[in-house]
């Protein structure tokens, strides 16, 4: 594993970092490959990132879209990722709707919404039960409590060792996430992480010893490159 800890001035730097290496990214696997693949990160901090991209003149055509976590409400519901994913980016460019890959949500059951995302990504992956295929670039965030995607302290989510897909829980409330080791498969996992009360968090997650299951993004070792990109107001205790 490659990691990388860069602390930025504030979130416009931040942002403008994060789009950087993501059109670099995206542009050597197009070249390579023939496509590029992206997992985004919810919350408000990649949404700035999101209509940045949008701006940009890309191969739209090349490029697919999947979502690390989900949480388990209908895709118009003003708390669904993909909703707002839609709006700062993939609904104000052409790309084809069958290169977003959203999360289903409306089985009333995640588990079956779960297992149907993992039957996807395999069938798009060509991919065999128990393999972890690998993403281009997984964007994540991480909240106060050092959750990211929906991987949150002492869940049950923490412990599938052997899927894709998985069923997270917030406060009783589902959700739908990649589990640890399907992010760690990634060529590049990217952290986008801003604010002052991200502090303490970001002290345990970057402690030589802490406890993986109360700080789950310690869990996020990729076998590729893991990038920390921190605005001042994160990034303030670290050094690179």
């Amino acid at each position: 594993m490659k990691k990388t800890v860069e602390v930025l001035p504030d979130q416009t730097a931040l942002i403008a970092r994060s789009l950087d290496l993501i059109l670099t990214k995206l542009d050597t696997a197009i070249k390579q490959q023939g496509r590029f693949t992206i997992a985004l990160s919810g919350g408000s901090t990649p949404k700035p990132l999101y209509e940045a991209i949008a701006n940009q003149k890309l191969p739209w055509d090349k490029i697919h879209v999947f979502w690390g976590d989900e949480r388990y409400v209908p895709p118009d519901h003003p708390d669904s990722n993909e909703r707002m994913a839609r709006l700062a980016w993939l609904d104000r460019v052409d790309i084809p709707n069958t290169n977003i890959h959203a999360v289903p949500t409306l089985d009333n059951d995640p588990a079956v919404s779960a297992a149907k995302y993992e039957q996807h990504l395999q069938g798009f992956f060509h991919s065999a039960p128990g393999e972890f295929p690998a993403l281009d670039v997984v964007l994540l965030g991480m909240g106060d409590d050092a959750h990211t995607a929906s991987l949150f302290p002492h869940t049950a989510a923490l412990q599938v060792r052997d899927r894709l897909i998985t069923v997270g829980n917030k406060d009783g409330n589902p959700r739908i996430t990649f589990t640890y080791p399907f992010i760690n498969a990634a060529k590049s996992v990217m952290f986008v992480v801003a604010g002052a009360n991200k502090r303490p968090a970001l002290a345990q997650v970057f402690a030589p010893s802490a406890d993986d299951l109360a700080y789950p993004s310690r869990l996020i070792q990729p076998q590729g490159e893991l990038l920390w990109l921190l605005d001042a107001a994160a990034g303030a205790e670290l050094s690179a």
